[in-house]
Parts: structure tokens; C-alpha cells; sequence
């Protein structure tokens, strides 16, 4: 009976609930960039026009940096946006109550040397929406955190 209350007003006794024994683990660098290298599928925000904003990107972790395309003067890129981005990956378990993610804070510049793009071109990374220009942005770390839910 009386069991606590979560911020949303729901209980956290009956079916489903979670043992408050779990503790949230920190995961180390080596880890968060396993991590960042076995996806390609994450989340980038950043302050546009004075509000936050959050978009959803194919990226890639390549050579110590996120990688993504974004189109020309659109809201990602760096030549119209803030150069100051975060990014966010994660993944849940609803069954084992668990999950993960990793931050990762840093400077964004548009890659417009030929050689640099040459490279990323060969790369399996491809836009999902079709347009005509896209601009290569490189995300440099400067802090990258994560933080796992451990399975019951």
C-alpha cells in the first residue's frame, strides 16, 4: 500500500514497477564511443532562434566525430545555426526496465574540403530524405557522457 509517487502522479507499486535497488551506472569513454560507433541513428539539438530545438539524424561516428548530412541553409547547418551542438543516442529495454545513452557535446563545422568529402562519400552513410545539396557537418566532442540503466 502506499507506495511512492513519480513525478507524472502515477504509483510505483502493481504491475510493472521497478525495485528501487538498481542504481544509474556512468559509462566510460571507451564504452559511450562503442556505443556512438555501433549506431546511426541519433538525435542532435541546439539553440535556434532563441529556442531549443531537437532533430532526429543518420550519422555516423567516424574518426573521433559525428558525421552527418544536413541540407544546405537548413536548420542544421553550421553556416545558419549556432556551431554549438549536443548529441544523443539511446536505447531501452520496456521489458527489463533498462536502458542507455550517451551525450555528446561539442562544436559543429560544415566539412568543405574535397579531399574530407571524397572520403565520407564511400562511407555507408545516406540521407534518407532525397534533395539536390547536402552539406557534411562534423560534430567535434568536447564532452561525451553516458549513463545505463542495468537490466533487473
Amino acid at each position: 500500500m502506499g507506495g511512492t509517487t513519480s513525478r507524472a502522479g502515477g504509483s510505483s507499486d502493481g504491475p510493472g514497477a521497478v525495485s528501487g535497488s538498481r542504481k544509474l551506472e556512468s559509462l566510460d569513454d571507451a564504452e559511450c564511443r562503442r556505443l556512438l560507433a555501433s549506431c546511426h541513428l541519433g538525435r542532435v539539438g541546439l539553440i535556434n532562434q532563441g529556442e531549443p530545438v531537437v532533430v532526429p539524424v543518420h550519422y555516423l561516428f567516424h574518426e573521433g566525430a559525428v558525421v552527418f548530412q544536413t541540407a544546405v541553409g537548413g536548420l542544421l547547418d553550421p553556416a545558419n545555426a549556432s556551431t554549438a551542438m549536443a548529441f544523443e543516442i539511446d536505447a531501452t529495454d520496456a521489458v527489463f526496465h533498462s536502458g542507455w545513452s550517451v551525450l555528446v557535446r561539442g562544436i559543429a563545422e560544415g566539412i568543405t574540403d574535397r579531399e574530407s568529402i571524397a572520403r565520407l562519400c564511400v562511407l555507408p552513410l545516406r540521407p534518407w530524405v532525397s534533395r539536390d545539396h547536402h552539406r557534411w557537418v562534423r560534430l567535434w566532442p568536447r564532452e561525451i557522457t553516458g549513463r545505463r540503466i542495468p537490466k533487473l
